[in-house]
């Protein structure tokens, strides 16, 4: 990943070869392949960081249990898949009056997979926990809970600090860069980053990073925070209403990029 020059425009729209995604290959890959055989693009999945849980043994010197609290939030799937793992090593059983209160629809609905879903109980935004001030203030006697990872959630905590709601932080999985070594002299015409942490295990493993003439693509307004803040330009923006996926924001450029 090499040197410098000004980052592109959005309006250029070049034409795209190669998209490379800063995550593990998905087992659904319909929504990327769909964008392959049509736009003639090559998609290629690296994930740049790892996600580890804490063992049972490791979580009990939190002495932090979930089932003393009310109310848990989630801010991604990782958080929802240790939440419930840990549940079950420490054969701790959530009561069913327990609320949800969750960033994107999409984590909402990935709660199916763990208990009975009742919309009365679990509330969503559309790309942030911050979208939720209502309902949290409507709820704000309940015992919130956020499990997060070694990098803790300081956007979450500020949010309910700013809105005076006791958060209790449990650190349930740890995140480490995976080695990029392999991608030193690959190019690409778009990255795609999901997470701040994916940033900057970029710049930690290329601190010469310049973005050149790649276009950045990124989810929600932590990565995009990240990219800006490292002077680069997000020019592909996900997590919006029209554009609620990576997937979905790449077909939108590719529509005018590669159109023949």
């Amino acid at each position: 990943m090499s040197a410098s020059a000004a980052p592109v425009q959005e309006a250029t729209y070049k034409r795209v070869q190669n998209i490379l995604i800063s995550q593990p290959k998905p087992a659904q890959f319909t929504a990327y392949e769909e964008l392959q055989k049509k736009y003639n693009v090559r998609i290629d999945f690296v994930p740049f960081v790892t996600v580890e849980g804490l063992t049972e043994k490791e979580y009990r010197k939190n002495r932090v249990y979930p089932n003393d609290y009310t109310a848990m939030v989630f801010t991604s799937k990782n958080a929802v898949d240790h939440f419930f793992r840990l549940c079950g090593e420490l054969r701790i059983k959530m009561s069913e009056e327990t609320k949800y209160f969750c960033a994107t629809e999409t984590i909402a609905n990935y709660l199916q997979k763990f208990i009975m879903f009742r919309k009365r109980k679990v509330f969503n935004g559309t790309k942030s926990i911050l979208e939720l001030k209502s309902y949290v203030l409507r709820h704000k006697e309940e015992k919130f809970f956020l499990p997060c990872s070694d990098q803790g959630n300081p956007e979450v905590t500020k949010f309910f600090a700013d809105l005076k709601v006791p958060i209790q932080e449990a650190i349930m999985y740890r995140t480490a860069n995976t080695d990029l070594s392999d991608l030193k002299d690959i190019k690409y015409d778009i990255i795609a980053f999901f997470s701040a942490l994916e940033i900057k295990s970029m710049f930690e493993q290329f601190p010469d990073f310049r973005q050149e003439d790649r276009r950045i693509c990124v989810f929600g307004t932590a990565a995009h925070k990240a990219v800006t803040d490292r002077g680069m330009t997000v020019n592909i923006q996900a997590g919006t209403p029209e554009a609620p996926s990576i997937a979905v924001a790449l077909e939108n450029y590719l529509k005018v990029s590669n159109r023949a």
